[in-house]
């Protein structure tokens, strides 16, 4: 998202010659039967969205193709330096965050390749509790907000309104906008996603006013209800610099892309990867289990698999 999240190979078994060959070639080669020394790395951004298509990735995976995988948490800024070294093999989940890597390592140097949509569209953008935006309809657009600022302000934010930020590694401009509209409020970062939520949690039940970053695909928009601040309309590159940014966010299709050598090897596990592809709802459904449920990624993940065999019965590669 919403911004955007190295690993070691052991290889048991080969040679120095062996593993020259395999560092040369990428990450991960699995040959198109899977098999028991085949090893996959997914970079996992950090929030738990990413957590859980990587978690339902890894199931079937290693279940139906015999192929082992690790997940390893680096957001988007690592994660493509990882992809074009090697040193992972796919990102499920990217929000188009560092375009300047993108651009390296996609268009020129040519090491990371897409590997096509995930089908979950992502969002940013502000929100504020149903509850406040129905007694003040016109706080929905940004040009109202210092109208409102005395009501969002707490002791972090001393006289001006507070504003919830994200995790700092996520995608944001949002310091930047409150600066230059010109808006009476505090930008006080969130350390990470599950401080974040706690914290709207608790000011959601008790029914206080708060604006936040908020995002889609999110698990928690199950259990609250949001209305986004209009910002004006994002155009490409009106973000950049941040320091001059004057517009909100883009709406991504949000996108997989891997290592070019991996998915260049008609593995089963490149092929399965291309293939992967769920909707919002899917995801949300697990990330909630994860987070909400406390449950653990892998069993989210099995309970997702049981009741849904139609849907990645498609990922499969085809014999």
């Amino acid at each position: 998202m919403k911004n955007k999240q190295i690993r070691k190979t052991v290889v048991a078994g080969i040679g120095i010659l062996g593993a020259l060959s395999l560092s040369a070639c990428g990450a991960a080669e699995t040959n198109s039967g899977g098999g028991t020394d085949d090893k996959v790395v997914l970079a996992e951004p950090s929030w738990v969205g990413a957590q859980a298509n990587a978690a339902v990735v890894k199931k079937l995976m290693e279940d139906e193709l015999d192929v082992k995988v690790e997940a390893k948490q680096m957001d988007e800024p690592v994660a493509f330096d990882a992809l074009d070294s090697g040193k992972a093999d796919a990102i499920l989940e990217d929000w188009h965050g560092v375009p300047k890597k993108e651009k390296k390592y996609v268009d020129e140097k040519k090491t990371v390749v897409s590997g096509g949509d995930l089908g979950v569209v992502g969002h940013i953008g502000w929100f504020v509790p149903k509850y406040y935006a129905d007694k003040n309809p016109d706080v929905t657009d940004y040009k109202n907000l210092n109208k409102y600022a005395k009501d969002f302000r707490t002791s972090e934010s001393g006289d001006k309104g507070h504003f919830i930020g994200a995790a700092p590694s996520y995608s944001q401009h949002d310091k930047e906008l409150i600066k230059n509209f010109d808006l009476d409020y505090k930008h006080i970062p969130s350390g990470a996603e599950a401080a974040q939520l706690k914290e709207i949690q608790r000011l959601y039940e008790a029914k206080k006013p708060f604006l936040t970053y908020w995002w889609e695909p999110q698990w928690m928009n199950n259990k609250i209800d949001m209305v986004e601040v209009e910002l004006p309309k994002h155009t490409p590159g009106c973000e950049e610099p941040a320091a001059k940014a004057k517009c909100g966010y883009e709406t991504n299709q949000l996108e997989k892309f891997l290592n070019a050598d991996f998915a260049k090897s008609n593995s089963d596990a490149a092929k399965f990867i291309k293939n992967f592809k769920w909707t919002t709802k899917d995801q949300n459904e697990v990330a909630g289990d994860i987070a909400g449920k406390k449950m653990k990624p892998e069993d989210a993940a099995e309970k997702w698999i049981k009741a849904n065999k139609s849907t990645w019965e498609k990922w499969l590669p085809k014999k």
